[in-house]
């Protein structure tokens, strides 16, 4: 036994097939036009349903009938295995068969996804072995001895389920905490004492904005750092060309303040942490901002900090 295999056999978690999933399986394969395509759609099925399964066990919410490998035209148009998961995204699980070394991973499925699990199956049918994790692929072929073990694709959905998922903005869904700018400011401990003489600053609150505009805000309270009183952080988003979004952040004194405290700093950092944009406040701002564009599926994080102390937020486009 090589060592790769004895990895995949240490974490590798072994689960029952249903009768029920194979019945939906067979099914969803007698809808296809050749043999070929039938596996390929019954093999998709189960590792989706075994999928479901273990995430449904681990009290992680899905939505099945709402996945494309549920969709009988995206079956056929498509070598689709993905999990759909309220709030967090598209899952795919690959089938591998037993003694197969690399798993295929069709490009189609390269993007929009949060994360790829590994399925194994023998021919009874009878169990499936989920024998690892990837966070993402660009590959069509995906060596097993690269997997990661399921403990580190638990703790990927937490991540995940932290984000701010800034796509679902568009469609009217937000996260708790993510209020209107209206909302906040009718508060009068919040609303900026510069906003009652220049209302003209307030450039994201201004009227006759395009609607595909969104926005929302949310308050950051650095404590005896910024004199007992949150700033607001404002997050206005818009579609672009190539399917990119717009994003502008503004960072706010509230209540009694004018200005923000020299010294505070709102930074834009990429995926692996890197500093990507900065903004620092001098005397006399009321407010500081940057902006940029993204790319779909796109992660990044937001920092509001004063000397040593910070709080950040984790968007994904």
């Amino acid at each position: 036994m090589n060592n790769s295999t004895y990895q995949l056999d240490d974490f590798a978690l072994t689960l029952p097939i249903s009768q029920s999933a194979r019945i939906t399986a067979q099914q969803f394969a007698n809808q296809q036009p050749n043999p070929e395509k039938a596996e390929q759609v019954r093999l998709n099925t189960l590792a989706v349903w075994v999928v479901n399964d273990y995430l449904t066990m681990m009290d992680i919410p899905t939505d099945l009938q709402a996945s494309d490998s549920w969709n009988p035209i995206m079956r056929l148009c498509g070598n689709v295995a993905d999990l759909k998961m309220p709030s967090v995204g598209r899952l795919e699980c690959r089938p591998v068969h037993l003694h197969q070394q690399r798993c295929s991973i069709p490009p189609e499925t390269w993007e929009e996804r949060v994360g790829y699990l590994v399925v194994q199956f023998d021919q009874s049918l009878q169990e499936a072995r989920l024998l690892g994790f990837m966070p993402s692929v660009a590959t069509e072929t995906l060596p097993l001895e690269q997997l990661q073990p399921l403990e580190a694709f638990i703790d990927h959905l937490w991540k995940l389920r932290q984000l701010v998922n800034l796509s679902q903005w568009f469609a009217g869904i937000f996260e708790k905490g993510w209020q209107t700018i209206e909302s906040l400011w009718n508060v009068p401990e919040l609303r900026p004492a510069y906003a009652f003489r220049s209302p003209e600053t307030l450039q994201l609150n201004a009227l006759n904005q395009p609607e595909s505009i969104t926005k929302r805000a949310k308050l950051i309270d650095l404590g005896i750092q910024i004199l007992n009183q949150p700033v607001m952080l404002i997050v206005q988003i818009s579609p672009e060309k190539n399917q990119q979004t717009s994003i502008h952040l503004q960072l706010h004194a509230t209540g009694n303040h004018v200005y923000l405290p020299p010294g505070v700093h709102l930074t834009v950092l990429d995926s692996s942490g890197t500093v990507f944009l900065d903004a620092q406040s001098r005397k006399s701002d009321n407010y500081i901002q940057l902006q940029f564009r993204g790319e779909p599926t796109e992660q990044f994080s937001v920092r509001v900090a004063m000397n040593d102390i910070s709080i950040t937020e984790h968007f994904r486009i």
